[in-house]
């Protein structure tokens, strides 16, 4: 018996009791439907997760079907007053009256140690769905605008990625097959999704406070999506506006900053003994990468308007798909390099790769190292291709935003892609 089981069922009622609170206290300061009818308030809902409780207590001793009485008897007063206000011509949704069944329902489910058990995990479970219904309920203000931003095409994109990811993903063969015996379907299947998710982190994002929202918060959200994006989008307007140079080196290097970080966020989730490995080295790159905004910054920002990146939504099924094939050439190359070419040809593949794709590098290696791949060997391998990464945008940088953008980020890059010691 737990500490908690002594004092059952006073913890399910106080449980219910603190939901519906919760629950109601949101209620109680939304706008009403309409001027003549009522949504339920603090008192309302702190009773009805209490009844739906107490239902379940009483129910195995008293009346088994209580719960099922109870329930249909809250869901005819709803019905009766839902329907008042539509023969009244009121306009109002259901999300007052869902409310309230939800309520009671989580007052039932609060009090069913057949449902959730042991006690402590159903109080968690419980007081966990209490504050997302309670977050969902006051999040119309800034949800309404974010469905604005979304188009149909957002809508349709991400709807076949999630085909891919829920339906296709879990029937695709988990072996191996094919040259070097390297290549499984539902490994490369669940690398794009991770990939895909976490540039839509980034896309969501951009949604919600806008690309144009200033400098840093553009060139986070473009991290996150794509570094390289940042890089040539930024360039391009260096080239049409020169006094936005300091401001477009500080946005490239922000998002090559975030860069590292993603790296090793990505590493974490497929291969975590890898991850440890590069803790301290990415880091130092990520520390040097700090360390040149806030010289840039200190330097001074130009004084030309901030830019805007065109951020793709990356749940777009072809870019899920090219960025699956790029991820197997990778793999099968870097397998192909270590067997036959050994450290110095994992190496140069990585060097290769970076130069273009810095994710399917990584991927690939974390995934080699899972399989057996030395860990030192692993982590440089991973370093070199982010330095590459960063080698590459400088140059782009230089190339397409002018001398004075080039030479900025071509510092910060010199500081940040200098690798440290991963051998141990």
């Amino acid at each position: 018996m737990t500490s908690l089981d002594a004092y059952e069922p006073l913890v399910s009622l106080g449980t219910a009791l603190v939901g519906g609170l919760l629950i109601g206290l949101e209620r109680e300061r939304a706008p009403q439907p309409t001027p003549t009818s009522s949504v339920g308030g603090i008192r309302t809902h702190a009773l009805l997760a209490l009844l739906g409780a107490l239902s379940v207590s009483a129910g195995p001793s008293l009346i088994p079907w209580l719960p099922i009485v109870a329930f249909l008897g809250v869901a005819a007063l709803v019905g009766v007053a839902y329907t008042d206000d539509v023969r009244a011509g009121r306009e109002r949704g259901l999300t007052a009256e869902v409310s309230i069944l939800v309520t009671f329902l989580l007052g039932i489910l609060a009090a069913s140690p057949a449902a959730i058990d042991p006690l402590e995990r159903r109080v968690v479970v419980v007081a966990g769905l209490s504050v997302v219904v309670t977050f969902l309920l006051s999040a119309k203000p800034w949800l309404e605008p974010l469905l604005d931003r979304v188009s149909p095409d957002d809508v349709y994109a991400t709807l076949k990625f999630l085909i891919v990811s829920v339906v296709v993903l879990p029937l695709l063969p988990n072996e191996e097959f094919g040259p070097l015996s390297v290549l499984n379907p539902f490994k490369i299947g669940l690398m794009v999704v991770l990939i895909a998710g976490i540039g839509f982190v980034g896309y969501v994002a951009s949604r919600v406070l806008g690309t144009g929202r200033g400098l840093a918060v553009t060139a986070v959200v473009g991290g996150l999506v794509s570094s390289t994006a940042v890089t040539l989008s930024f360039s391009a307007h260096a080239k049409r506006d020169p006094s936005f140079s300091a401001n477009a080196a500080i946005a490239i290097v922000i998002a090559s900053t975030i860069m590292f970080v993603r790296i090793l966020v990505t590493v974490l989730v497929v291969s975590p003994g890898l991850a440890r490995s590069l803790v301290i080295p990415i880091s130092a790159m990520a520390l040097a990468g700090f360390i040149a905004i806030a010289v840039l910054h200190r330097r001074g920002r130009g004084a030309g308007p901030q830019e805007s990146v065109p951020v793709d939504n990356p749940f777009e099924l072809s870019t899920a798909l090219r960025f699956g094939a790029v991820f197997t050439l990778v793999l099968l190359a870097s397998k192909a390099a270590q067997v036959y070419a050994g450290t110095t040809g994992m190496y140069a593949a990585a060097a290769l790769a970076g130069s273009t794709d810095v994710d399917a590098i990584v991927l690939s290696t974390a995934s080699l190292a899972n399989e057996g791949l030395p860990l030192a060997v692993g982590a440089t391998t991973i370093l070199i291709g982010a330095a590459s990464n960063t080698v590459v945008k400088a140059t782009m940088s230089a190339t397409l935003g002018g001398r004075v953008l080039g030479v900025r980020v071509a510092a910060a890059a010199r500081i940040s892609s200098r690798l440290p010691d991963a051998s141990g």
